[in-house]
């Protein structure tokens, strides 16, 4: 009986090597769309991580040391009956 190894068993055993072998014999377009699947296979294992807005929280505070809150308020508040 004939042992027959499926597409999936020798792409396994195939090295880097005899894959790119492979590639090189596949047309422009074909080695493009190759490259898009890659690229496509590399990206949907990875989840983008997910934000809160609470990792602001404390970002720039050293640009507001040694100003008192309520005169920063009251100079813009001014700032505004001198536009036109």
């Amino acid at each position: 009986m004939r042992s027959t190894i499926n597409k999936s068993e020798a792409l396994n055993s195939m090295t880097i090597t005899e894959i790119m072998q492979q590639v090189k014999s596949l047309s422009l377009q074909e080695r493009r769309e190759l490259v898009k699947l890659l690229s496509d296979s590399l990206q949907q294992g990875e989840e983008p991580k997910k934000h809160s807005i609470l990792e602001l929280a404390g970002l720039g505070e050293e640009v507001w040391q040694g100003i008192d809150p309520q005169e920063y308020i009251n100079q813009l508040r001014s700032e505004w009956d001198e536009r036109p």
